[in-house]
């Protein structure tokens, strides 16, 4: 399964590695791939998007599920 999420509040490479990291500790997370511009992550595995909404925010940025 796949999963967007749009995310907002990332600024610069190290806040890409840190969401990155943070959707990669989700249990059930495979692949994860984030972007800066447009700020965007998709990722890969069977989990919760509220478990992947709520590790964005735990990490200091803002998700929805996006399109």
């Amino acid at each position: 399964m796949s999963t967007t999420l749009n995310i907002t509040g990332m600024t610069c490479g190290h806040c890409v590695k840190h969401t990155q990291e943070a959707l990669q500790a989700v249990d059930g997370v495979e692949e994860v791939t984030v972007t800066l511009e447009p700020g965007q992550a998709t990722v890969q595995g069977s989990t919760n998007t509220a478990a992947l909404i709520q590790a964005v925010a735990d990490a200091g940025y803002s998700a929805v599920v996006g399109p």
